[in-house]
């Protein structure tokens, strides 16, 4: 055990990434560059743009603002390790900083369900109950279910995350993804693993179900009060004030419960580098266009500043 802890420490991982010929992967390194561009370009428009606007420093835009600074430094945990593997062709990355890539990766995962389910709450007091909706969405509760939300995130992959680095590493090294996941670590582990297993299965139930039922239970009410108003331009108005979030909803957690539905680890990794691709680049690039091209204040904020 000792000299397969010693070698866990000592030797570095061989991220894989997407194996193949020399145009494949050129063609990922320019689409991966591009994604990330336009992920930080994106991302960080949004910022700009609600800073620069009185009109849109609202609760609602608060968070999107946190989201959006949350997508940049989400993408920027990997993105730019797997643009060196695929110019390179050399994955090597050290024990600790593989370590320090997946907990901020994850971490930064937990805090994005969080920030969801916080925005969701904020649309069902705007939509379900508008006359109290000032007294009840303060400035100190706002920066309460913020700061709630990363603090959370972060701490909730502590635990697995102290598991994970006591793992021995005694054979292969190579890690069959383009970052470090945990379930590639857990394949190559040449030690009890089911520490490990339980306590990330327990991890992503916990939050992926709590914060689900939260927006669930939010859109439950938003719907029903949506359905209720009279008028079908008063319907329209009010979905399209969540809509955007709605939107981005569906997309993280359609790609992520796959991510945790899985019958085996090791048999499911090459199908779970291809969801991970759409939950940790796809996901963050959509998210300013979803937010600009159906948010009505967000456009015409976007048409001054043009």
């Amino acid at each position: 055990w000792s000299r397969g802890h010693n070698l866990s420490v000592q030797g570095p991982f061989i991220l894989l990434g997407f194996p193949g010929p020399q145009s494949l992967r050129a063609g990922l390194f320019l689409l991966f560059l591009l994604m990330y561009v336009l992920t930080l370009a994106g991302n960080m428009a949004i910022i700009s743009l609600v800073v620069a606007h009185r009109r849109l420093q609202t609760p609602m835009y608060f968070f999107l603002c946190n989201l959006s600074f949350l997508e940049i430094w989400f993408t920027t945990a990997c993105v730019p390790k797997a643009l060196a593997t695929f110019a390179s062709q050399n994955g090597a990355i050290s024990f600790a900083g593989c370590a320090a890539q997946m907990y901020f990766v994850f971490s930064l995962g937990c805090t994005e369900y969080f920030l969801l389910a916080a925005m969701a709450y904020d649309r069902y007091l705007a939509i379900c109950l508008p006359l109290r909706y000032c007294s009840i969405m303060t400035p100190r509760l706002v920066a309460r279910l913020a700061l709630g939300s990363w603090l959370s995130g972060f701490a909730a992959i502590a635990g697995p995350a102290a598991l994970v680095v006591r793992l021995s590493f005694c054979g292969s090294r190579v890690i069959n993804h383009f970052f470090c996941d945990i379930a590639p670590w857990i394949v190559l582990s040449c030690t009890d693993t089911r520490a490990v297993e339980l306590a990330s299965f327990g991890i992503a139930f916990c939050v992926i179900l709590g914060s689900c039922f939260i927006t669930l239970v939010s859109y439950t009410y938003i719907i029903a009060t949506i359905v209720r108003i009279p008028s079908g331009a008063g319907r329209h108005r009010a979905f399209s004030t969540c809509s955007s979030h709605l939107t981005v909803v569906l997309i993280w957690y359609g790609s992520t419960i796959f991510l945790h539905v899985r019958t085996s680890v090791e048999s499911s990794l090459e199908l779970t580098k291809g969801v991970t691709v759409l939950n940790t680049i796809v996901t963050p690039v959509l998210n300013p266009f979803i937010y600009t091209l159906r948010n009505k204040d967000v456009k015409e904020a976007l048409r001054r500043t043009v």
